[in-house]
């Protein structure tokens, strides 16, 4: 049940009987309770319009405005502001019908083919911490949008061509020579890399044998291709245990490379040759933008083709956006790297649409994340500067986890408080990380994500293992629970509102992209249920049975809501803990 779109729905109403059609209707969250659940905001903007005075124009909506079913108040404050209080009634209905919904309340969307792009890693190298925060928003914004029924095409652009592969097949065809196998001679991809490094910087002959083999690759040499295809099985299976470990949702098949847009970079060139967007400049063929002009009114350089004849991000980019909007028919394109490549894709977009190579109805839509940061403020690194493998940091994280659990008042078997080991770990890391606004830089810290109190993902798997605890104790069973909601209390009415803004909630992280404004909803309403818990008694002898069961319903409710948007997260949640 999404509130706040009912709302709108009704003051548009009462705007057109009012005679203005295709207004705003601004209608928001209020900022504190004494003013109502929410307010209309639109009556200044139309004073000019209707020649009133905004008051008087809100006292004419108040009038118009069919709520009667829904609010117990509407009332009319400052210039012209309306305060809106929604009805305890009204909310116990609602609640009993999003109990009763196996998606609490939330309607599918109207469906649309997305294209998200997350991920992808590079194919030299094993998932590092950099990896960490476009692989858990990307899972999550999918798994959002799949949930509101939408037809969501992953793409892992992996890394797996360039002339890095030249150094690394040479130094791989070096190592099967010796009877090693591949898996173990790739075992660590890091150690590899850096033996290969060192091997073309110092290796007197084996920089030109390097570049050889990208010559060879480039051009089809079936031993070369063999080599390739081994190097990129075995890497992906390294990448492919980091998702599993994550509860991500990327699959093999989800893998579209670098590679695979190779046979169209020279049509990309021929097309935007053919239409005059790309000309030759000091052998290059470049896209000059005049959209993107410096101060001296220079235009932006997009390079699509080195001098050699070779192939740039750049080409492979706009190939990808061909493909994604004319074969997979994407009505949106959501690219999730880190804010450094923000001009890039702004680049990338201008000249695809110069060259046709989107309608303009589907959208191409940057989504750019800040930086993890160590204590130090400065990119996480390993105590010698170098690079924290992605894997070992959850391993650490459960690790972490598991003494902390140990250390609480438990009677989990070791099996189980393996598991919630896991659980709590992997998700504290995943949660730490989305629940930030993904533009911004946030640093990592051990001891506040893997707390029980805050905004964190140990808070709200307790929150959730609390209302099973409940239940477990009532010795009532959910799924035979009588459900009769009957508000009366104000802790009860805080909660219910919560509870009926989760749609609301998973309309704008849709839209925008944003998981953490689904992890403050769920940190709020874990938030509201402690407070109505506290206020609210369940259990207690003197409580009537009619006033447990609606309470009980209002907590299963809430544990429904927490444990889907966990998992719309990635988290797991968990009956004990």
């Amino acid at each position: 049940m999404n509130i706040h779109a009912l709302l709108v729905n009704r003051f548009s109403e009462a705007l057109v009987k009012l005679g203005v059609e295709n207004a705003p209707v601004p209608v928001a969250r209020s900022a504190r309770p004494e003013f109502g659940e929410y307010q209309f905001n639109g009556a200044m903007a139309l004073a000019k319009q209707l020649r009133k005075k905004p008051r008087d124009i809100a006292e004419d909506i108040v009038a118009a405005v069919s709520l009667d079913d829904i609010a117990t108040k509407l009332e009319v404050a400052g210039p012209g502001f309306i305060n809106i209080h929604i009805s305890d009634a009204w909310l116990s209905t609602a609640c009993e019908a999003s109990l009763a919904d196996a998606r609490i309340g939330v309607s599918s969307a109207p469906e649309q083919t997305i294209v998200v792009d997350y991920s992808s890693p590079n194919l030299a190298k094993e998932m590092h911490v950099g990896h960490l925060r476009t692989t858990i928003i990307g899972d999550a914004v999918v798994k959002v949008l799949e949930f509101l029924g939408h037809k969501v095409i992953r793409q892992n652009h992996m890394g797996d061509w360039g002339t890095q592969f030249g150094m690394l097949l040479a130094h791989l065809s070096d190592k099967l020579a010796q009877e090693e196998v591949a898996e173990t001679a790739l075992s660590d991809l890091e150690d590899f890399y850096r033996e290969a490094k060192v091997r073309f910087d110092e290796e007197e002959g084996f920089a030109d044998r390097a570049r050889d083999y990208v010559v060879k690759l480039q051009g089809g040499d079936e031993q070369c291709l063999a080599l390739w295809k081994q190097f990129i099985d075995v890497s992906i299976a390294h990448s492919e245990e980091v998702y599993d470990k994550l509860n991500v949702s990327l699959k093999r098949e989800d893998i579209m490379g670098e590679s695979a847009y190779n046979p169209d970079l020279p049509k990309v060139i021929e097309d935007l040759q053919s239409q005059n967007l790309a000309v030759e400049d000091q052998g290059t063929q470049v896209v000059f933008i005049p959209e993107l002009a410096d101060k001296e009114g220079n235009p932006g350089v997009y390079i699509v083709q080195k001098s050699g004849g070779g192939y740039l991000y750049s080409t492979t980019d706009l190939a990808a956006m061909r493909y994604r909007s004319g074969t997979l028919r994407a009505d949106r394109t959501l690219i999730l790297t880190d804010a450094r490549q923000a001009y890039h894709f702004k680049q990338t977009e201008i000249v695809g649409r110069k060259a046709g190579f989107m309608t303009e109805a589907q959208t191409y839509e940057h989504c750019p994340f800040g930086m993890m940061l160590g204590s130090d403020g400065k990119p996480f690194k390993t105590r010698t500067g170098g690079t924290v493998k992605l894997v070992e940091l959850l391993d650490e994280a459960v690790e972490r986890a598991g003494k902390l659990i140990a250390e609480r008042d438990n009677d989990l078997s070791e099996q189980e408080l393996a598991d919630v080991a896991r659980i709590v770990g992997i998700g504290a890391v995943k949660y730490a990380d989305l629940s930030k606004n993904r533009t911004t830089d946030y640093m990592f810290n051990w001891d506040t994500m893997l707390s029980f109190e805050g905004n964190t993902a140990p808070y709200l798997q307790y929150a959730y293992t609390r209302i099973q605890s409940i239940f477990r104790k009532s010795g009532i069973n959910a799924d035979t629970l009588n459900v009769v909601i009957a508000i009366e209390d104000a802790k009860e009415h805080a909660l219910a509102v919560q509870l009926l803004q989760f749609e609301e909630v998973i309309g704008v992280v849709s839209r925008e992209a944003t998981p953490h404004v689904l992890c403050t909803y769920l940190y709020e309403l874990a938030s509201a249920f402690m407070s109505f818990y506290e206020a609210c008694p369940i259990l207690k002898d003197d409580v009537s049975e009619p006033v447990r069961d609606s309470r009980l319903s209002l907590a299963l409710l809430t544990a429904n809501t927490l444990r889907q948007g966990l998992g719309l997260l990635g988290i797991e949640t968990l009956e004990k803990m």
